[in-house]
């Protein structure tokens, strides 16, 4: 079981170090056409219909003057279309989405390569021991799953050593019932 978590580990970190080296490269183009842009977004005017122009300035240039380009209205109306529009700057990280998005792929990766790990192992864990013994109570109306005789269990795997401490519990459970209901027999 250790060892899934080490190769998981180890998956998640090969892949962040593979991240930072994109990163790494993608720094030579430190602001790539697709990580500034400038947008103007036009509401109808007159007889022109709306209209969402992008262009790749520098933000002192984003207004619509350097961004609507060919204009669709003629000399006198440029200035009130473009009162109209309204430009905004924008600027992202592509560099950290590409880094959040192969970190989330490693860990989800890693989640069911551990998945195919339990489904693989899971049927060995559970596979049944020669050395289980049902307890027959004939007190008892009500029928128990067969139960592992605590001197006989082995305990090697965590699951193995819950199983054994539900059956003992069950067993004192079973116990208890049987005395108080004996008392309460004798006293009445």
């Amino acid at each position: 079981m250790s060892f899934c978590w080490g190769t998981c580990w180890t998956f998640v970190a090969a892949a962040t170090f593979f991240a930072l080296l994109l990163d790494a490269a993608s720094l030579v183009n430190a602001k790539s056409f697709e990580d500034v842009r400038c947008k103007c977004i036009c509401p109808p005017y007159r007889n022109i219909s709306g209209h969402v122009y992008n262009r790749n300035v520098s933000q002192k240039d984003c207004n619509c003057l350097h961004i609507v380009d060919p204009m669709p209205v003629p000399g006198r109306d440029v200035e009130a279309y473009c009162l109209l529009c309204e430009c905004k700057y924008e600027e992202r990280s592509s560099n950290t989405i590409k880094v959040t998005i192969i970190i989330y792929l490693s860990v989800v990766g890693a989640l069911l390569l551990y998945m195919l790990f339990l489904l693989l192992v899971d049927p060995l864990i559970r596979k049944h021991d020669a050395y289980t013994q049902p307890l027959h109570n004939e007190d008892d109306s009500e029928e128990m799953r067969p139960q592992v005789d605590s001197g006989l269990a082995r305990g090697n795997t965590v699951l193995e050593r819950v199983e054994g401490a539900q059956q003992r519990w069950k067993k004192q459970v079973q116990e208890q019932r049987k005395t108080v209901f004996d008392r309460h027999k004798m006293l009445s």
